[in-house]
């Protein structure tokens, strides 16, 4: 016998299962684009998933049409949608062919590919200033940016991070899926990124003049540690913000003062036109890795994606020959100082 839900309740019911298996902010991802389309749902009148046919999906992509959004946002929510369905139509809730009714748009290389990145021009002036001035050298602004930046990494998997996967001996990075804390591709994302000798640096030092000697709450040592214990995304986020503005190297392109300016306080770093997203410094990097001459392959097992995703939306040296394989070594001496 089949089961009835309400739009709302299968959202609710679809949620709970991703986050056994998706990071908090996957989940928080899919909570945002589903709930508009049970709003959506409830202003129509809709009170059963059961109700819906082929014209109500049509009727709500018309609507998000008209909101004007981009088109990677529109393809986002209404796969959402489509994710929803084929969740419903597998507990029976509604018709096995509902999904196939959503009609997704397809879009263009360009229009997928995302070209908000931090410009590897920008990452080597700001990391430059960093690594010179007194001040700031070992900030978490300073540090989150040399490994976000010199690994690729998602942010889910910097804040994942524990002292022990730390190893300056070494000079590397382990990346580990350890629930609660997760990586986008769970135990698939594990692996070992190599870094060079001046980001070994400023982790030490971060470790040794700003880390709190505290526990999270699974009793685990965090690499990133606040006065809570091991920081939230919205603090990794205002580090990204901050610690990417370009007032810290040069005047401000758009006629601010430093000293004044509102988008310079914590809860405002977003705001700055100029500053970037943690995902806008992980295209900036595997863009640049490319250009330095690694294979895609290995960007790919570095910052944990595939080699057709990094085609598909960071290969942007589409006239230049193929990359030649580098040695694996070559990572130890990646380095913004080397760029070119």
């Amino acid at each position: 016998m089949s089961r009835d839900l309400s739009p709302r309740e299968a959202r609710d019911r679809f949620l709970s299962r991703r986050k056994q298996e998706n990071t908090e902010k996957t989940v928080r991802s899919y909570q945002n684009r589903l709930t508009r389309f049970v709003h959506w749902a409830e202003e129509e009148g809709i009170e059963s998933m059961s109700e819906l046919n082929g014209w109500d999906l049509d009727e709500y992509r018309a609507a998000r049409e008209a909101a004007d959004l981009a088109p990677t946002t529109l393809r986002g929510q209404l796969m959402a949608v489509k994710q929803l369905l084929d969740y419903c139509a597998s507990i029976d809730v509604v018709d096995h062919q509902l999904p196939k009714k959503i009609n997704i748009p397809t879009l263009s290389k360009d229009e997928e590919s995302n070209d908000t990145k931090l410009d590897p021009d920008d990452a080597n002036a700001l990391l430059s200033f960093y690594r010179s001035s007194n001040e700031m050298f070992g900030r978490p602004e300073h540090v989150f940016l040399e490994i976000a930046w010199h690994t690729g990494a998602r942010m889910s998997g910097i804040r994942a991070l524990d002292l022990g996967d730390f190893d300056p001996d070494r000079q590397t990075l382990e990346f580990r899926h350890r629930p609660p804390t997760r990586l986008k591709n769970k135990d698939d994302g594990e692996r070992v990124v190599g870094i060079s000798k001046p980001v070994v640096k400023a982790i030490r030092t971060y470790v040794a003049r700003e880390r709190f000697d505290k526990r999270d709450d699974e009793g685990r040592e965090p690499l990133f540690v606040g006065r809570q214990g091991r920081p939230s995304d919205t603090t990794f986020r205002a580090w990204s913000y901050l610690g990417t503005q370009p007032c810290r190297v040069i005047q401000c392109p758009h006629g601010e003062r430093r000293e004044t300016c509102d988008y310079t306080r914590r809860n405002h770093g977003s705001k700055c036109p100029s500053s970037r997203s943690p995902h806008a410094i992980r295209t900036g990097s595997i863009t640049w890795q490319l250009l330095q001459g690694l294979s895609i392959e290995i960007v790919a097992a570095r910052v944990n994606a595939t080699a057709n995703t990094i085609r598909r939306h960071y290969y942007r040296a589409t006239e230049r020959d193929e990359f030649e394989e580098l040695r694996s070594e070559y990572t130890l001496k990646l380095d913004i100082e080397n760029y070119d």
